[in-house]
């Protein structure tokens, strides 16, 4: 593996940086375009990401900050292990490497023309390798890492649906057991599963769902919205899906996970559906934390919507240092503040600053996309440190910036 970049390639792909400024998702697309082509390869992507186009999107960030932070790459390890994760959920390899390659150049010397010089599409082939083989390399360590634990397995294991349990009129939890009843991977707190299964409408669909419970060596459990306009995932378990169905998933993933010895007091953050992991945390929390002063604060449209409440009060009382705060921005009639709720509105950056350690705490956020773009930020621009702003959300890898 090339251990340094030459200064001439450093120099042509930060030169390339106003290009990709100006071009960078028509590249990408056409990647992907070329990519998809190939059946084997198409079969690795969620779909309803390319068709949406965050994947594209989200890409075409990737790229530009690699281009911009080629010669800084210590700025670039948290993407390389968000990519890398992503990468152990689905199940990509290295034999997979050289088609991205390909087309890649392929895209970049279509869509670049006459400025895309015999120069710089050697610097970029010699800049895409090296990252290469810095993820391939993270990627075996963390697959040697799963392969040497209990319970770890490589590729797509069966799972079966065990129970099905309705927790708000939108979310709806699956416990999944190992076909073989042999042992499961802890997972840490946080994390998630990819799936892979067959819809009435859609073959070899992929989806990626947070784990909605402390680790325990047996089973998980995956609490997973209806979407009504979703591309089948969750229409699927939640319609189709029932107590035998058989789905396959890779090992739990991600960087998103309570740290293992906690130090400071804890705010966790969520947004709808977004609870999910958290709930995973406050469990593993309640069993093993006991010292902790944690803060869960939520944020849902109503009480129909509103999912595992009795379950997260329960562990409240459990761990006696746990305080639960809900807001509801559109309450239905027959909520009533007080009991099915603490708040109307939406939580704000001042609330929590007058109701938390907020300058004390680790901050742990799960949500849709505008529920973390302006509490990334916000938390940022209030003064608190990146170490101290954990997030995960639903979608592409990207990164949430502080406007």
């Amino acid at each position: 593996m090339q251990k340094t970049l030459r200064a001439e390639t450093i120099a042509l792909v930060k030169a390339s940086v106003p290009a990709l400024v100006a071009h960078g998702p028509a590249i990408t697309s056409n990647m992907y375009s070329r990519l998809l082509q190939d059946p084997h390869i198409r079969a690795l992507f969620n779909q309803a990401n390319q068709k949406s186009g965050s994947q594209v999107q989200a890409l075409a960030g990737a790229i530009l900050g690699y281009a911009q932070n080629i010669d800084n790459l210590e700025a670039l390890v948290p993407v390389v292990e968000r990519i890398a994760q992503k990468h152990i959920g689905y199940n990509i390899l290295p034999e997979h490497y050289p088609y991205v390659a390909t087309a890649l150049i392929g895209a970049i010397a279509e869509v670049l023309g006459d400025a895309a010089t015999e120069e710089i599409l050697s610097a970029w082939g010699e800049a895409y390798w090296f990252l290469a083989d810095i993820l391939k390399g993270r990627e075996k360590v963390i697959r040697e890492e799963i392969a040497h634990t209990d319970g770890g397995w490589s590729g797509w294991r069966p799972f079966v649906v065990s129970e099905k349990i309705r927790e708000s009129e939108v979310i709806t939890s699956l416990i999944l057991r190992p076909v073989d009843g042999q042992a499961v991977l802890r997972h840490r707190p946080g994390q998630y599963l990819t799936f892979r299964f067959d819809a009435p409408d859609q073959v070899d669909l992929k989806r990626n769902y947070s784990i909605s419970c402390a680790p325990n060596g047996e089973y998980y459990r995956i609490s997973v919205k209806r979407e009504p306009n979703g591309q089948g995932g969750s229409r699927f378990l939640h319609d189709y899906a029932e107590i035998g169905t058989v789905l396959e998933t890779t090992p739990p993933s991600g960087d998103f996970f309570l740290s293992d010895a906690p130090k400071r007091p804890i705010i966790l953050l969520s947004g709808g559906v977004g609870l999910t992991p958290m709930v995973s945390m406050m469990e593993t929390i309640a069993d093993h934390h006991s010292e902790l002063e944690i803060h869960y604060v939520h944020g849902t449209m109503n009480s129909t919507t509103h999912a595992m409440n009795d379950h997260v009060h329960a562990l409240a009382r459990q761990h006696g240092r746990i305080s639960v705060t809900t807001f509801y921005s559109d309450p239905c009639e027959g909520d009533v503040l007080g009991k099915t709720h603490d708040f109307t509105g939406f939580v704000t950056i001042p609330w929590l600053k007058e109701n938390t350690p907020f300058d004390q705490a680790d901050f742990y956020l799960c949500g849709p996309k505008p529920f973390l773009e302006v509490f990334v930020g916000g938390l940022s621009r209030a003064g608190i440190a990146p170490d101290r702003i954990h997030y995960e959300f639903f979608g592409p890898t990207a990164t949430l910036i502080a406007a």
